[in-house]
C-alpha cells in the first residue's frame, strides 16, 4: 500500500466547505486520526464527524472528498478508531436529510448550495469503495466486523 493519506494534497480543501466554513482543517484531522494516540485520534475523528456529517445525518460539500480517506484509514490496523470510522461511513451512506427536505420543499433545489447533490455524491463515494468490506469483514476484531456488517447492510439498500 502507498503511504497512508498520500493523496490529501490533491484535494483543494481550501476551496470547499465543511460545516465550520473552509475545509482546510480536514487534512490535519485525518492525519491526527491516522497517527495520533487513541484519545487524540478519537477527538480528531469527532471533530471531523462534526465537519462532514453533523448530527450523524447532515453532510457537507467536503464529505465526498473526505470519504476515500476514511476508507483508507479504516483499513489500517494501527488506526485506533476504525470502528468509529466505519460508523461514520455508515451514517454518510444512510444520509438523506437534504433529499427528503427537497422532496417536501423543492425550492431548496434552487439554492446556491447544492446540498442534495453533496449528499448524493457522499453516498456514491461510500459505495465506490465497498470492495473494502470483504477485507474488513475478515478482520479479527469482532466489533469492527459487526459495524462493517452494518455498513454492508446499509449499502445493500
Amino acid at each position: 500500500m502507498a503511504t497512508p493519506l498520500g493523496n490529501l494534497a490533491r484535494v483543494p480543501w481550501d476551496g470547499i466547505k465543511d460545516s465550520k466554513g473552509s475545509a482546510e482543517a480536514i487534512p490535519f484531522l485525518l492525519n491526527t486520526v491516522a497517527w495520533g494516540d487513541a484519545a487524540t485520534a478519537r477527538a480528531a475523528l469527532q471533530d471531523l464527524r462534526e465537519r462532514i456529517c453533523q448530527y450523524g445525518f447532515v453532510v457537507e460539500q467536503a464529505t465526498a472528498a473526505t470519504v476515500p480517506f476514511l476508507w483508507e484509514l479504516a483499513e489500517l490496523p494501527q488506526v485506533t478508531c476504525r470502528v468509529q470510522i466505519i460508523q461514520l461511513l455508515r451514517d454518510i451512506a444512510d444520509a438523506r436529510q437534504w433529499e427528503r427536505t427537497a422532496a417536501a420543499y423543492p425550492k431548496l433545489l434552487n439554492r446556491r448550495e447544492n446540498w442534495v447533490g453533496w449528499e448524493r455524491e457522499a453516498r456514491q463515494a461510500v459505495r465506490a469503495h465497498r470492495g473494502t468490506l470483504q477485507h474488513l469483514l475478515a478482520e479479527p476484531d469482532t466489533e469492527l466486523v459487526r459495524v462493517t456488517a452494518e455498513l454492508a447492510t446499509t449499502l445493500a439498500k
